[in-house]
């Protein structure tokens, strides 16, 4: 499979089915041998999320139409998704009572029923309170306790938000596939960029795990050797040859 070109993750799993069978058929069928016993896993590497770039956020923020209480439910949901890293099920999930308008900060419910605290700017502060202001009350013709509601009046959905996002990466030219949890990888990815601090990020991401966090430690240093390589004047054979010029 990988003479074929086939990836280490698909070669990977094809190899877990077939030991999977030899299992089975070692216990039920009477086989004495096992060939894959000898056989080592492909090594897979780091997968690292892939992050759009902070142009591309900008170009994703002011896609929605605002004349619309649709488009300002949008750019609400936006601009908080960017702004505070949420889960896509933690976003449609919030209740209209969540958000400190305020202090600028949300109350989440996250894996495992646990809540935490999670602040946000006052650039997604101020669409938010334009959305409660102006348009939910337009959406809640049910008298939902959900934040953000659909056209029917009920909470907005996990599969519905992935379209409409979709639907806006596409308006802001954004090549690759956009979904939320990309969102989220870039809100993360971001702040490291920036100088963020791993637990505090850990902490509103809400892993309970700082080894899940780490892995945007690796996508910061990558964009760092990406740096260096373009600008350093003898990091690639580019450079070399202007200073040997």
């Amino acid at each position: 499979m990988r003479a074929r070109g086939l990836s280490a993750r698909s070669a990977s799993r094809a190899l877990s089915a077939i030991r999977a069978f030899y299992g089975f058929a070692e216990l039920h069928l009477g086989f004495r041998e096992d060939p894959t016993a000898d056989l080592e896993s492909p090594k897979l590497g780091l997968s690292l999320p892939k992050a759009i770039s902070e142009k591309e956020v900008e170009a994703l923020l002011t896609a929605p139409d605002l004349a619309t209480p649709h488009g300002l439910r949008d750019r609400a949901m936006l601009e908080l998704l960017y702004a505070s890293g949420l889960r896509v099920s933690e976003l449609v999930g919030l209740p209209k009572d969540a958000p400190d308008l305020e202090d600028g900060i949300l109350r989440v419910t996250g894996k495992g029923g646990k809540e935490r605290l999670v602040p946000f700017g006052e650039g997604a502060g101020r669409w938010l309170r334009r959305y409660v202001l102006e348009a939910r009350s337009q959406l809640d013709s049910r008298r939902s306790p959900a934040l953000f509601l659909s056209a029917r009046g009920t909470a907005m959905t996990r599969q519905r938000f992935w379209q409409i996002l979709e639907g806006y990466g596409r308006r802001a030219g954004i090549r690759s596939k956009l979904t939320p949890h990309g969102v989220r990888h870039s809100f993360a990815t971001h702040l490291l960029e920036h100088g963020a601090d791993l637990r505090a990020l850990q902490m509103m991401l809400g892993h309970a795990d700082i080894s899940t966090t780490q892995i945007y430690t690796q996508v910061s240093r990558s964009r760092l050797r990406r740096v260096y390589d373009e600008f350093h004047p003898r990091a690639t054979r580019r450079g070399r040859a202007k200073v040997g010029k």
